[in-house]
């Protein structure tokens, strides 16, 4: 059990149900009345931010969570297979908890983030953009780039994606792992 006083940055509490990583914080103390800390917290699991006022000397609820990196080998009726890296161990996780799971590739690695306790995972953080191959697409117009004019293409791991006129079929091309968006083409 802790209190207000050792609230900093990055502090995971267990709140309303929810697990909660401190973002930001401020201690008040104003001229009348009791001092008190003004938070913004992150749910860990679902990444709405809400803010809350505790009063000073508040009880809360520290929980201790660990990052570890884990690489992806395929998915199934249980969910999405992962590895740890460093003891072998593998784990299912369900498609919900990843926030665009058609772009995992098999030997992605990912950082999951778990509840250190409790030994159950919390999220899993995708790298911020992945190389994939595009394996459909319709042929562009020779010239036709002129226009930011975009048309659909498959990729390796069956997501859609859209993409410019000049990307074609066998082409590598770099996606947000965040938007689902196509960023650039990579050379091979």
């Amino acid at each position: 059990m802790a209190d207000t006083s050792d609230i900093r940055k990055g502090l995971c509490i267990e709140y309303s149900n929810g697990i909660y990583a401190v973002v930001d914080f401020q201690h008040v103390k104003p001229g009348k009345g009791a001092a008190f800390v003004r938070t913004k917290l992150k749910n860990v699991t679902d990444g709405r931010v809400i803010e809350n006022t505790f009063p000073s000397g508040h009880k809360l609820d520290i929980v201790r969570v660990e990052r570890r990196k884990f690489q992806f080998l395929y998915p199934d009726e249980s969910g999405y297979n992962f590895m740890n890296q460093e003891t072998f161990d593998q784990v299912a996780i369900d498609g919900d908890m990843i926030e665009r799971p058609e772009l995992l590739k098999e030997g992605m690695e990912v950082e999951v983030l778990f509840h250190a306790e409790k030994e159950i995972p919390l999220t899993l953080e995708m790298p911020q953009h992945v190389v994939l191959q595009v394996t459909y697409t319709e042929p562009g117009l020779k010239g036709d780039t002129a226009t930011n004019t975009l048309k659909p293409a498959k990729v390796e791991t069956g997501a859609d994606v859209r993409v410019p006129l000049f990307v074609n079929e066998g082409d590598m091309i770099k996606i947000d792992t965040s938007t689902g968006a196509y960023i650039e083409r990579v050379k091979q």
